[in-house]
């Protein structure tokens, strides 16, 4: 495979093809590997000092409960504070780092978990429940956000290339992006690799120092990475890991008056309250901290009559119960203009009824959700829905050691129902009909979220207006409406998707800088 460096184009890393034999084999092998190294223990990263403490974060494997995967270090405020101080040191040094040299940590990161992306594949399956492909593009996703960050900065990094300033006769101008300070990084545990080590680099290779707290349920994947980072030579204290409650760890930080930013994706009630929160002006604060969040969606596929039925059933199904429904992304409702309506619920009944639930280890179309309080919440959603609508394929827990759940679909709900409106981030899919097109489209729109939709049509005209007024920061038309490419498909969301920050995108490292416009009279 070849080895991408700073100097090559960027080009998104190709997905595994498990149904390649030697693929098949390799991963077989990674998962027996990986398996003997669970249950290991991992400290606290603060600056050079490798903290064990005696409260612990227990990680199992959502498909079999009774599987320890390791023993995190859980952190407290006082360490919290100790790894604040150890950013600020670190901060000092590393924002006067070329950008080019802090860049090439991370094309050597990126080699590395190149080298072993079936090991990482392998712990993502057995942490967070992920089949094969599903881990495989998490991996993939992580190492493309470091190629492709590492190469903006470089290119930030020379005078005008983002913006070009008009010139002025006896005047030498220039604009500059200069990192913020310390940010505080809260990773989500659905994609617990790639999402984790996006916003962290993200934020390093601008030149800023970064304390990460990952996900409760998703702590040792982040903690193999932080190990990476090491093995590549990132000095210390310019990336700290502590796991921690999100109150006691979390919010003190999100408060702390020397946090310059907080970069969080997760629920949008804990992303409202780490916004509320981060407002506030703390005594011996003297900026405002910038948020960069990502909250969730209650994400659509809009059908039309005109459209490819079959690609559109495979779609709906693609985009709802892939990852279990755990995605941000996931298309948990479908509205489908009335024409049309019952084939394509026969279709996506069919497809779904299709799926196999197990264990991940074992490959099957569909895994666990991540822990009980998940298992619990779509199982009550599923309650709901057996009232809101009715019931066509699913509709119970799936048997095994696990928090296992049938991928399950309602028809004929209604467009204000709770199913339609309210993120379950599970294995649910709610269909709606419309009288045509406009209005399957004011029914899409009609929510709090704005993150992705997809719209299916061969009519041209439609397209457009659909590209016009379909309200999300991530539209596909004739394909579903999850899996993002970085640098293909700047990812973030409107309304209570977030800030739209365009993870993956052009302008996202900005996000982490201030940019700086300097003029000298020429002489």
């Amino acid at each position: 495979m070849t080895v991408s460096t700073k100097n090559s184009v960027f080009k998104n890393e190709p997905f595994t093809d498990f149904l390649l034999e030697e693929n098949k084999q390799a991963m077989q092998a990674a998962l027996v590997k990986v398996k003997k190294e669970l249950g290991q223990t991992y400290p606290l990263t603060i600056g050079k000092d490798k903290i064990s403490t005696e409260e612990v974060i227990v990680s199992t494997n959502p498909g079999k409960v009774d599987e320890v995967i390791g023993r995190v270090s859980r952190g407290t405020k006082a360490y919290a504070e100790q790894a604040m101080q150890e950013a600020l040191a670190a901060f000092q040094l590393w924002k006067n780092v070329p950008p080019a040299e802090r860049a090439d940590y991370l094309f050597k990161a990126a080699e590395l978990m190149r080298e072993r992306k079936y090991e990482f594949s392998a712990m993502l399956v057995y942490e967070v429940g992920k089949k094969w492909a599903e881990a495989d593009a998490d991996t993939t996703e992580a190492i493309d956000f470091m190629e492709f960050y590492a190469r903006e900065m470089i290119r930030l990094s020379e005078t005008n290339q983002h913006q070009p300033l008009t010139p002025v006769e006896g005047e030498t101008t220039e604009m500059t992006y200069i990192p913020l300070g310390v940010g505080v990084v809260i990773s989500p545990f659905n994609f617990p690799l790639a999402i984790m080590a996006g916003t962290t680099v993200a934020g390093i290779v601008s030149g800023n120092a970064v304390i990460l707290k990952p996900a409760d349920s998703a702590p040792v994947i982040a903690a193999k990475f932080v190990q990476l980072m090491e093995e590549v030579g990132l000095p210390s204290g310019v990336l700290n890991f502590i796991p921690g409650d999100g109150i006691e760890v979390g919010e003190y930080l999100v408060e702390h008056p020397q946090t310059r930013f907080i970069s969080f994706t997760g629920s949008r009630e804990v992303g409202c309250r780490i916004y509320e929160r981060a407002s506030k002006v703390q005594s011996g604060q003297i900026w405002l901290k910038r948020v960069i969040a990502e909250m969730g969606g209650k994400d659509g596929v809009v059908v039309d009559e005109t459209a490819d039925l079959d690609a559109a059933a495979q779609a709906i199904v693609a985009s709802a119960f892939g990852f279990q429904g755990q995605k941000c992304s996931a298309g948990s409702r479908a509205i489908v203009v009335e024409s049309v309506y019952e084939e394509i619920a026969q279709k996506v009944t069919a497809l779904t009824k299709e799926l196999a639930v197990g264990l991940p280890e074992d490959n099957p179309s569909m895994g666990p959700v991540i822990d009980q309080k998940a298992y619990e919440k779509v199982l009550a959603y599923i309650e709901i829905g057996k009232e809101e609508g009715k019931l066509i394929a699913g509709g119970a827990k799936a048997p095994g050691n696990g928090y296992y759940i049938e991928p399950t679909v309602f028809k004929d709900v209604d467009s204000k129902a709770r199913i339609m409106q309210e993120e379950i981030f599970g294995p649910v899919l709610a269909l709606t009909k419309a009288a045509n097109w406009e209005e399957a489209i004011e029914i899409y729109n009609e929510t709090d979220y704005g993150l992705t939709g997809a719209f299916f049509s061969e009519n041209e005209e439609r397209i457009q207006r659909a590209l016009a007024t379909m309200h999300c920061g991530n539209l596909y038309i004739n394909k579903k409406c999850t899996g993002a490419l970085v640098g293909v498909h700047p990812f973030g969301g409107f309304n209570m998707s977030g800030t739209d920050s365009k993870a993956g995108g052009y302008d996202y490292l900005l996000l982490f800088t201030q940019g700086k416009m300097t003029a000298r009279k020429q002489k």
